[in-house]
């Protein structure tokens, strides 16, 4: 990538960084991307895919497998930090896990077929809504739309604070944590705070789930039966001092390696809260939430993504240890082979969903030339036209 492209790029970047849309809002990201999709000279744009999705369809107009890149068009309902003139101007939005940069990338990628298109097959180009809640990737494939780009093959990219900038890390099996949010509801009968043996309150309940549910999962080596659970939000009652509370809400994260983990660990959270409302003669209701599937790569695809990694030059390390933090990039694996690579962007970089966090422009030639090798790999050189 010539130092121009890159300074181009990384403008692009930046415009998309000041609009930030969160999941499920994405309508102005995506109508971009299309525009610029069309700019670069795809063969077919699909919009509203799985609601704001879109997909840029290169086609060699033979016989071959279907290659898809796949990236993310949501940002957070997060404030952003930064002094950087192209801070988002979205109060209580941020790109903070860097799919601004992803987008980037993947047109970056595309910037690359309009000057060379696949000999065989076709390539599609994926802009996924709402992948931060878990069911961008879910909505994308169950739309009418998607039987039309179906590929054979899907490759994904997260950029990964913690490992040297423009390093790659590439797992073998799960690659993505399982994990779900769980949301506890308990009633009993509201009284009044002088009178509370009137009432039923849920307190107790409430102070016992915290530490007996956080006990259920406490982490540990990232393997088969790995299980860690987070209480993440509780609320009791009202604010006020003369209501003995009748009603409590409790949040937890549920998190495994492997799906099959999950449900066990969803069916001992489940008769905890059982047992508990029981013994306090509460009524309460379990519902579930930000449900993410474990996130597998297939080893077909890894090996494709390994060897690009050396055709560009670029440090890969091999692991069988996933990411705690899921991805609904494990959806597409169910009718393709699939893999994501981690992409480094510091070792002393702000973590993803900080405040402070910025994507590094410089990992953009990285992401963009292993994904155009790995299209590649599969579809043979490119044409130019």
């Amino acid at each position: 990538m010539t130092p121009d492209t890159l300074a181009r790029l990384s403008r692009l970047r930046h415009e998309l960084h000041q609009y930030p849309e969160i999941s499920g809002q994405e309508e102005q990201t995506a109508a971009r991307i299309a525009d610029e999709l069309r700019a670069r000279d795809a063969d077919q744009v699909l919009t509203g895919i799985g609601g704001h999705g879109v997909a840029g369809v290169y086609d060699s107009g033979q016989t071959g497998p279907t290659v898809a890149i796949r990236c993310e068009l949501d940002g957070l309902p997060i404030q952003e930090i930064s002094d950087a003139a192209y801070a988002s101007r979205v109060q209580g939005r941020g790109h903070l896990c860097g799919h601004d940069g992803h987008m980037t990338m993947v047109l970056g990628v595309a910037e690359q077929l309009a000057h060379a298109h696949p000999t065989t097959g076709r390539v599609v180009l994926i802009f996924q809504p709402a992948e931060e809640t878990g069911q961008g990737a879910i909505a994308f494939r169950a739309d009418p739309k998607f039987a039309e780009i179906a590929p054979d093959y899907v490759f994904s990219l997260h950029n990964l604070p913690g490992l040297a900038l423009g390093d790659v890390l590439l797992c073998e099996g799960p690659a993505n944590c399982a994990s779900r949010g769980m949301k506890i509801v308990l009633t009993g009968k509201t009284s009044h705070a002088a009178a509370p043996q009137d009432g039923i309150t849920p307190a107790g309940a409430l102070a016992s789930l915290m530490p007996q549910l956080a006990g259920l999962g406490q982490g540990g080596p990232l393997d088969a039966d790995f299980a860690l659970t987070t209480v993440t939000h509780a609320n009791l009652g009202e604010p006020t001092f003369g209501v003995a509370p009748g009603r409590a809400e409790l949040w937890v994260t549920l998190r495994t390696v492997a799906d099959a983990r999950m449900q066990g660990l969803m069916n001992e959270a489940g008769a905890l809260v059982a047992q508990i409302a029981s013994d306090q003669g509460l009524g309460y209701e379990i519902s579930y939430e930000d449900v993410f599937e474990a996130c597998v790569n297939a080893p077909e695809a890894v090996d494709i993504l390994s060897r690009s990694c050396s055709e560009m030059g670029v440090p890969c390390e091999l692991t069988p240890s996933p990411q705690k933090f899921s991805e609904d990039f494990g959806q597409f694996g169910k009718s393709a082979k699939s893999a994501m690579f981690w992409l480094g962007s510091g070792v002393d970089h702000p973590q993803l969903h900080n405040p402070d966090y910025d994507f590094p422009d410089a990992l953009i030639p990285a992401g963009t030339g292993i994904f155009t090798a790995a299209i590649q790999q599969v579809l043979g050189p490119l044409t130019p036209r």
